[in-house]
């Protein structure tokens, strides 16, 4: 079976914030299609649609209330086989989303289950009684706030829900809620989908005797605006039963050829070590956590994190990103330690590339875009809603993609946009980076050539050289020298046994020493040994 996953790049579409191709202000299908050749062009291999599936939208399309249709909002199953048919003609691969561990209350299923305790869907959602003093049955909390138990007067019973009372869990315990879900992604295969990202795959199963979650053990460097983060969850998410189903999933997609699955991990507590057990043997070929997607950015978090994986899953594979739709743009997130924005852009995007692993990109990321600032009366993200001001939620990432400052809303539609584009984001766009030298744009359709053209970028191992910090530097099977100065401060390291520059930044050769500016990197071709030092 084809392997193309393995070392691959992958583009991140938010779908409501790509390209509206019909003026009602929100991205859609058809919207997607005709942008293609400008990701074809980009250089990556596939491309990951955020879900497009039937949805009251509560969370943008993460409550799902019909897993085998597309919602009006984006088009129709026509523009979706339209779509996947340009993809492949284009050399693209495409990946969906599966929201699995949770429908929407409007699902018809849920509706059928909340009404009884004796239906053929009365067991299909986590149903509890209350203790005997009308609590819920235990101290779960959920993502969003506040309790994950909701009271359901015609059960007489709470049902369990992990993000918001709209999204209530699926009961994996059940065989047959299992069998329904693999049905639906079959639907989706035989249609022609390459794989799916699997949201939240850590939280199918919750523990059969609904045992309290303890509490975090861990001391926290500041206030946490969530409660939620102040709970060990051993026992509401993170089963062992987890990875049965898993190895079902993969079953499953075996039967297609060239197939994929790459999982999120949300998880705060090992996640790394878990990435690796849901990488091994015949489960997902790729997971990815948040532990990149954060505020750390030194070389020490960076050499742990891949080093970590490979010696505690040396047959699991990773997927590594900077940004996506669940966090702070990371142009924004790490400015303090960059040159400049765009410089910080470029040297983002040549370390994340290098890295042993599979690789997805954030739309918007190849052009440096930053996060948007939006008012509070402009959110429509229950995760910003609720904690404001301490968490300004999702939205700033969500924003729509901007293709020309010179058009309405920076071309993104002829309507208001379902989010603002701001001012600070309009200079990031496509046109006016598309064939300019030095922009970010272009240099990410070069950094993209140069690990498309390496075998050791792609799938080579990893050897890190022991350097103080704010250097990093590491072979990549042998055959590539890659060097990064992560502070905006100019310095300096020693080089020997190097070939020929494959890219770089800031970077002046003087004999064996090299000049790092701020911001600054090299990427070599490896000619004989290596010695590299402070």
């Amino acid at each position: 079976m084809s392997e193309w996953w393995r070392g691959s790049v992958t583009y991140q579409i938010y779908p409501r914030s790509y390209q509206d191709s019909n003026g009602d202000g929100i991205g859609d299908l058809q919207g997607i299609t005709g942008r293609l050749p400008y990701i074809a062009a980009l250089g990556v291999d596939a491309i990951w649609l955020s879900p497009v599936f039937p949805s009251p939208m509560a969370d943008m399309g993460y409550d799902v209330s019909d897993y085998t249709d597309i919602d009006p909002v984006f088009g129709t199953l026509a523009d979706f086989d339209a779509l996947i048919a340009r993809a492949h003609e284009l050399g693209l691969k495409v990946i969906i989303d599966q929201v699995l561990s949770h429908t929407s209350s409007a699902h018809p299923f849920f509706q059928e289950s909340r009404k009884s305790r004796d239906n053929p869907k009365a067991d299909w959602y986590v149903w509890s009684d209350p203790k005997h003093d009308g609590s819920p049955p235990n101290n779960w909390l959920a993502i969003f706030g506040g309790g994950a138990w909701q009271w359901e007067s015609w059960r007489q019973q709470y049902y369990f829900h992990n993000f918001l009372v709209e999204q209530p869990d699926l009961n994996f315990h059940n065989p047959a809620v299992q069998d329904w879900l693999l049905s639906t992604m079959r639907f989706w295969l035989e249609r022609g989908v390459d794989g799916f990202r699997l949201d939240t795959v850590n939280f199918y199963f919750h523990d059969a005797l609904l045992r309290d979650d303890p509490a975090d053990y861990r001391r926290k460097a500041k206030r946490d605006w969530n409660p939620y983060h102040m709970q060990y969850h051993i026992f509401s998410k993170n089963q062992p039963e987890n990875l049965a189903f898993l190895e079902r999933m993969r079953a499953l997609l075996d039967e297609f050829d060239g197939r994929t699955l790459v999982g999120e991990m949300g998880e705060s507590h090992h996640p790394i070590e878990m990435m690796g057990q849901y990488t091994s043997g015949r489960r997902l070929h790729m997971c990815y956590s948040f532990e990149m997607l954060g505020p750390n950015f030194t070389a020490g978090h960076f050499r742990r994190l891949i080093t970590d994986f490979f010696t505690g899953a040396p047959n699991g594979w990773p997927s590594w990103a900077f940004s996506n739709h669940d966090v702070i743009r990371h142009v924004s997130r790490w400015a303090e330690h960059g040159a400049s924005p765009a410089a910080l852009a470029r040297q983002a995007g040549a370390l994340l590339l290098s890295l042993q692993g599979s690789i997805c990109l954030y739309q918007g990321e190849e052009l440096g875009q930053v996060e948007g600032e939006l008012e509070y009366h402009e959110l429509t993200d229950p995760q910003g809603i609720r904690f404001w001001p301490e968490d300004k939620g999702r939205d700033g990432c969500r924003t729509p993609m901007t293709w020309d400052a010179a058009l309405p809303n920076a071309g993104f539609s002829t309507a208001k946009p379902w989010l603002p584009v701001k001012a600070n984001q309009s200079v990031h766009h496509a046109a006016g980076q598309i064939r300019v030298a030095d922009s970010v744009l272009e240099f990410y359709r070069q950094m993209l050539a140069v690990r498309q053209g390496s075998e050791a970028l792609k799938t080579g191992n990893t050897v890190f050289f022991e350097l103080s910090e704010p250097v990093l530097a590491f072979s990549r099977g042998g055959e590539v020298l890659c060097i990064f100065n992560l502070s905006p401060a100019t310095l300096s390291v020693r080089l020997e046994g190097i070939g020929e520059c494959l890219v770089s930044q800031g970077a002046v050769q003087e004999g064996q020493r090299l000049k790092l500016a701020g911001s600054g990197f090299a990427l070599y071709r490896v000619a004989g040994t290596v010695v590299a030092g402070a």
